[in-house]
């Protein structure tokens, strides 16, 4: 379909690296990892060592102070073209999400103190907002943050938490002043080994099983006052800051996965024989490809445009969430039809369009239901 113009010659070398590390470090021990429910620690160690986490930390925290966001998207993307859906969400969570909280408005002992051991993979990191009665509605959080002089002492729980289980710090929205909804809330960094801070079990859930997905719990947590990330009541518009690039990491997660589930499609058509001949030659299968490759290079293209937006910082919130849910339904709708063409073997595990099929589900739920995306759409269009 339409060539992609948007990487230079450098960008495509560096794919190429990407590609040549996901195939030794990661798609070999795919299937262990989705057993034992998460991506293992020697597996972020090695990550860390290729320097393909947090890349845009500057090099006085350890990192490589890569500002190129289009680095950042080639790691995401090679990932889940891998079709290992578990490590595609762990990894950019933890360097696109979590780590420019600390980046862009820690301050400078938070970067000294954190960013060095995300940068190595030593750290695993989390950002937990949602709980079990708040999820897109993050105002009526309840999990509580009370000020007794040199530290915070934290309440409550949070669930859904992608890195949860594996987690050394989390960055963890708080009511510090309930009574003030929105402009109650604040983020810290909080240590897992800290005494109070406990964890659940990772969830049994449909896809996605090689990520770690748990609850967390705070009993009386102590957290020092210096592990607040910038200003006490500051936290919701920090949130609404970085979701921005959270949407477009999980909306260009989405159209790499489709890639990958149509690219196994399309040879399972050549391969299987139906009525004497391969089923690629039946007309049925024709069309339906032709659908799918029209629209995955529709999504494609607009994937790449927000991506070329964001590293001029022109991406707003609208188009961030436009692609989040597009991408997010598309993948849906070609795993679906994936699973069609291949019949009866697609609801087989050991089939890549099965697994596809059951991790993509879930990216129309979290980072802000679709609804939610809807909602954030039209307010743009109505302003």
């Amino acid at each position: 379909m339409l060539a992609r113009n948007i990487y230079n010659e450098e960008h495509e070398m560096f794919k190429q690296t990407v590609r040549e590390i996901v195939a030794k470090e990661i798609v070999p021990y795919n299937a262990q990892w989705e057993k034992d429910k998460m991506v293992s620690r020697e597996s972020w160690l090695k990550m860390g060592e290729a320097g393909l986490l947090c890349m845009q930390v500057p090099e006085e925290y350890g990192g490589l102070g890569i500002k190129d966001f289009k680095y950042n998207a080639i790691i995401s993307e090679e990932i889940a073209l891998s079709g290992c859906a578990g490590p595609a969400i762990s990894y950019p969570l933890h360097s696109d999400i979590v780590c420019p909280y600390i980046l862009d408005f820690g301050t400078e002992v938070l970067k000294q103190k954190y960013l060095p051991k995300m940068v190595t993979g030593e750290y695993i990191a989390a950002v937990a907002m949602t709980e079990p009665g708040a999820g897109s509605d993050l105002q009526s959080m309840r999990t509580t943050a009370v000020d007794m002089g040199d530290h915070y002492l934290v309440n409550g729980s949070k669930t859904f938490i992608t890195n949860g289980y594996l987690c050394d710090i989390a960055v963890v929205a708080v009511k510090t002043n309930p009574s003030l909804g929105a402009k109650g809330i604040s983020l810290l960094v909080m240590e897992s080994s800290a005494a109070g801070f406990t964890k659940g079990k990772p969830f049994e859930k449909a896809g996605l099983h090689a990520q770690d997905t748990c609850e967390l719990f705070f009993e009386n947590v102590k957290v020092p006052k210096e592990n607040l990330i910038g200003e006490e009541g500051k936290g919701f518009v920090y949130l609404m800051t970085e979701l921005a690039q959270e949407r477009l990491v999980v909306g260009l997660g989405a159209i790499a996965a489709a890639e990958c589930a149509f690219a196994h499609t399309v040879q399972y058509t050549k391969d299987r024989v139906a009525f004497g001949k391969p089923i690629s030659e039946l007309q049925n299968t024709r069309f339906k490809l032709a659908e799918l490759a029209t629209k995955i290079s529709v999504g494609r293209t607009y994937a790449d445009r927000c991506v070329e937006l964001h590293c001029d910082k022109k991406l707003d919130g609208a188009g961030a969430s436009a692609a989040k849910y597009y991408l997010s339904e598309l993948q849906c709708e070609v795993a679906d039809e994936c699973v069609q063409l291949h019949g009866g073997y697609g609801y087989i595990w050991e089939y890549q369009v099965a697994r596809s099929w059951a991790d993509a589900r879930v990216q129309r739920i979290y980072a802000g239901t679709n609804e939610i995306m809807k909602e954030l759409i039209a307010r743009n269009v109505l302003k």
